[in-house]
C-alpha cells in the first residue's frame, strides 16, 4: 500500500517511522509546508521508502493532489484541518484517518459526510489518537464481550516521569489542544442521562504502580463518539490523569481568563491576546526537552454476560523510548493511528463510510499489533454471579 502522511510534526514523523517498518507499506509520502526538517528526519531512517513532499494544506488543490498519491491518508495536521481533509479524501477517493479533535463539533461535521464517503467506497475513521482513539477501541472491544453494557469509565494522561513544580507537567503536544480540552465542556452520561459538565472538575484519586496516587478530572473530547455508540449505558465518563494539584492550578488560570481565546487586553498601547501570551510563556516552562514522559491509560467496561456481572479492565503504561528519543505520547498515539490505517489499507477493515473507531477496529488484533511495537495493553476481568432478577 501507499500511505500519505499529512504533517511532519512530532506525530507525523513517528507515524512515518512505524510505516517504514511495515512490509505491507510500499511508499510513504511525508507532506509538510516545511520540508527541511522532514528531510533531516527521513535521513535518520535509512530508507528509500519515504518521499518528502511540500504541502500547503490551506490550498485545497494542492491538498487533493498530494492525497491522491496514496491508498490511505493519515492526517496528522492540527485538528482544525480534519473536516477539510475528510472532504478531500472523498473527492479524491482515498481512505483517511485522523488524530481527532472532538472539539467545536469538528468530528460531528465529519460524520455528516458518511453517505458521501460510502457512495465513493471510502473509509474515514476520525479520532484515532489515544483519547479519543485507543480508549474508544478498547471500550468497543470490552463491549463485544458483554450482552449489555452498563458502565464505561476511561482515564488517560500524559505526564512527566520526574515532575517539577509548580504545574508538574510537560507538554507532549500542542498547548492549544491542551487549553481547548481544559476549557470546553465535557460530555458524560450519569444515571443514564447525557449531560455536560465543566472541565477541570470531578477530581478523584487514581493509583498506578510506580506513580502512586494521582488525580483524574473531566476534560472535553475524550468520550468522542461513545455517547452515540452506547446511548443506553448508565455511566460514561472520561477523565484526564495528572499529578495531584494540577487541575486546581489550571482552573485558576481558566477562571482568570488566561485560557480564553477571545480575551484581548491593551498593554503598552497595543492589543494583546492573553491566551497567546500565556501559551508562549508556558511553552518554555513546560518544554519536555530531554526529560522522559509516560502515558497512563485505564479503561473500565462493566456489564452483564449470561446473568453474570462482569468488568473488563484495560491498562497501559508506556514510557519514552530513550534509544530512539521518541516520547511516550508519540509512541502511543502514532502507533495507534498507523496500525488502524494499515488495517484499512490491507483489507482487514472493509466497512465504508465515516465510522467510529469503537465500531470498526478489531480490538484483539489491535492489542496484538500494539504489543509488537512495545506498547503493551493488559486485560483483566472480574466477575460476579450475584445478579438477582425479579
Amino acid at each position: 500500500m501507499k500511505v500519505v502522511v499529512l504533517g511532519a510534526g512530532l506525530m507525523g514523523k513517528e507515524i512515518a517511522r512505524d510505516l517504514v517498518d511495515s512490509k505491507e507499506v510500499e511508499t510513504v509520502y511525508l507532506a509538510d509546508l516545511s520540508i527541511e526538517n522532514a528531510k533531516e528526519f527521513v535521513d535518520t531512517l535509512n530508507t528509500k521508502k519515504v518521499e518528502v513532499v511540500q504541502l500547503d494544506a490551506d490550498r485545497d488543490e494542492d491538498l487533493r493532489e498530494v492525497m491522491g498519491r496514496g491508498n490511505v491518508v493519515i492526517n496528522a495536521l492540527f485538528y482544525t484541518f480534519n473536516e477539510r481533509v475528510a472532504k478531500a479524501a472523498i473527492d479524491v477517493g482515498v481512505h483517511s484517518v485522523d488524530l481527532g479533535g472532538h472539539i467545536g463539533g469538528i468530528t460531528e461535521s465529519i460524520f455528516q459526510l458518511n453517505n458521501l464517503a460510502a457512495e465513493k467506497g471510502v473509509t474515514i475513521i476520525p479520532d484515532l489518537g489515544v483519547a479519543p482513539g485507543m480508549v474508544n477501541i478498547l471500550a468497543g472491544y470490552g463491549a463485544t464481550k458483554l450482552d449489555t453494557v452498563d458502565s464505561i469509565k476511561l482515564y488517560v494522561g500524559g505526564i512527566p516521569t520526574e515532575p517539577k513544580p509548580p504545574l508538574h507537567y510537560t507538554r507532549v503536544f500542542s498547548l492549544d489542544g491542551v487549553f481547548d480540552h481544559y476549557t470546553e465542556p465535557s460530555k458524560m452520561i450519569q444515571k443514564g442521562i447525557l449531560a455536560e459538565v465543566e472541565s477541570l472538575t470531578g477530581i478523584e484519586p487514581i493509583y498506578f504502580d510506580e506513580f502512586g496516587v494521582l488525580e483524574a478530572f473531566y476534560t472535553s473530547g475524550g468520550i468522542s463518539t461513545l455517547y452515540k455508540t452506547f446511548p443506553d449505558v448508565k455511566t460514561l465518563e472520561y477523565k484526564t490523569i495528572r499529578y495531584k494539584g494540577h487541575a486546581e492550578k489550571f482552573k485558576l488560570l481558566a477562571e482568570l481568563g488566561f485560557l480564553d481565546k477571545n480575551n484581548i487586553v491593551e498593554a503598552s498601547g497595543q492589543e494583546v491576546n492573553v491566551r497567546e501570551v500565556t501559551k508562549e510563556v508556558l511553552k518554555k516552562k513546560l518544554d519536555l526537552g530531554k526529560k522522559t514522559d509516560a502515558v497512563l491509560l485505564r479503561a473500565i467496561i462493566s456489564g452483564e454476560k449470561s446473568e453474570e456481572q462482569i468488568t473488563y479492565e484495560y491498562e497501559m503504561v508506556v514510557r519514552k523510548d530513550l534509544e530512539k528519543n521518541v516520547t511516550a505520547m508519540a509512541r502511543a498515539t502514532a502507533n495507534t493511528i498507523s496500525v488502524v490505517a494499515q488495517m484499512v489499507g490491507n483489507g482487514m477493515i472493509t466497512e465504508r463510510g465515516v465510522i467510529a473507531p469503537e465500531s470498526v477496529v478489531p480490538g484483539r488484533e489491535f492489542i496484538k499489533e500494539m504489543a509488537k511495537r512495545g506498547v503493551d495493553i493488559k486485560e483483566t476481568s472480574h466477575r460476579s454471579s450475584m445478579i438477582v432478577k425479579w
